[in-house]
């Protein structure tokens, strides 16, 4: 038997108007707003006016942290407003949105997700990321994707740059990554359909994402924005949970396994989760020798100023070995799809994604 759920979602700059419909669907009396400090801000006003002239009540508004971490969770859980809601609201990117859909499973508790930006897709999955407190990554968890998803785009477009183009560079791993993984399996179902979906996921990054760039920077909801967003929210999301299933994992691969062994690697500046990956897409194409979506998708990254050389992501290749060795410990290298990632291999596809970037940067 297999149980495959999906998130509804509502988009567009009045989503928020449909959440007292939404919410008494379910029955819901009370309600948990928690996030990030600035999503929260962006936010929670807006939900609170949806909700003023209801009989809904909203039990506290609370800030989880900034990373999701176990500690982070456990406050959650053992905070007495939380507890107490019905439903919690799980406002903000992706570390936000899976401390709160990890702490709600715990209690048995469904979950709305407002994303404030568009870093990831973690406000549609099945899935969590869960890091230590010195920011290398611990573990997935695997709480119930959320119910519903109130995308607003122009929440999105008031949010700061770097996270919407960040999350274009995570978009940019899905297709490549699930046609990857798949590529020497005979798929069931659900897998195929999950694959049909992946083959989506890239073009509208190519044709949409430089203008939905331009109009965030001007904080200016479009149909760029919308349509970057349900790609990287709704897209990528779905693929996620029709590719992550008990008996089987294809939702990420090489990209992902460059980026886990990366959260080990100590150095200075700040790098986001898609960012790194954006890079780790390269990578794969050059450990699939795929030259030609190499050149596409490096020259689609220096146009939008993400990473093509380890140096714009505070990397060496003497770091090399030791992010091999984190990546090692990750889930995308266990599950040895389509076949087990060889080690030398691995770092010599590193080197050579490396070395292309840094030839286009010189043109």
């Amino acid at each position: 038997m297999r149980t495959v759920d999906m998130s509804d979602f509502t988009v567009g700059d009045d989503a928020f108007d449909a959440i007292p419909e939404t919410l008494a669907t379910f029955g819901v009396k009370k309600i948990v707003l928690a996030g990030g400090k600035r999503a929260l801000a962006a936010a929670a006003p807006g939900i609170k006016a949806a909700v003023a002239q209801t009989d809904i009540e909203v039990t506290d508004t609370i800030v989880y942290g900034t990373e999701c971490t176990q500690d982070n969770i456990d406050r959650l859980v053992n905070n007495p407003a939380f507890r107490d809601a019905d439903v919690a609201f799980a406002i903000g990117g992706g570390k936000a949105i899976d401390t709160v859909k990890t702490a709600a499973h715990e209690l048995n508790k469904i979950v709305f997700s407002v994303p404030t930006i568009c870093s990831n897709c973690s406000a549609a999955t099945a899935i969590a990321v869960v890091y230590n407190n010195d920011g290398s990554m611990s573990h997935y968890a695997y709480p119930p994707c959320p119910v519903h998803i109130f995308i607003n785009p122009q929440v999105i477009a008031e949010a700061p740059e770097e996270y919407f183009w960040a999350g274009i560079g995570d978009a940019l791993s899905k297709q490549p990554e699930v046609e990857y993984a798949t590529s020497k399996d005979e798929l069931d179902v659900t897998a195929e359909l999950g694959l049909s979906l992946a083959h989506t996921c890239s073009e509208p990054l190519f044709c949409w994402g430089e203008q939905g760039l331009d109009d965030v920077r001007a904080n200016r909801s479009s149909e760029a924005v919308k349509r970057i967003a349900l790609d990287i929210v709704i897209n990528t999301g779905y693929v996620s949970n029709l590719t992550n299933q008990p008996d089987f994992y294809y939702n990420s691969t090489i990209a992902h396994a460059f980026y886990n062994g990366t959260t080990g690697i100590h150095r200075e500046g700040s790098y986001l989760h898609g960012q790194i990956v954006s890079f780790g897409v390269l990578v794969l194409f050059a450990y699939a020798n795929d030259r030609a979506n190499l050149e596409r998708y490096a020259a689609f990254n220096k146009k939008l100023g993400l990473p093509v050389t380890l140096a714009e992501i505070g990397l060496g290749e003497d770091t090399l070995p030791q992010l091999e060795q984190y990546a090692e410990h990750s889930n995308e290298w266990k599950q040895q799809k389509p076949e087990p990632i060889e080690s030398a291999r691995f770092i010599q596809a590193i080197k050579d994604a490396d070395a292309f970037g840094r030839e286009l940067l010189a043109q």
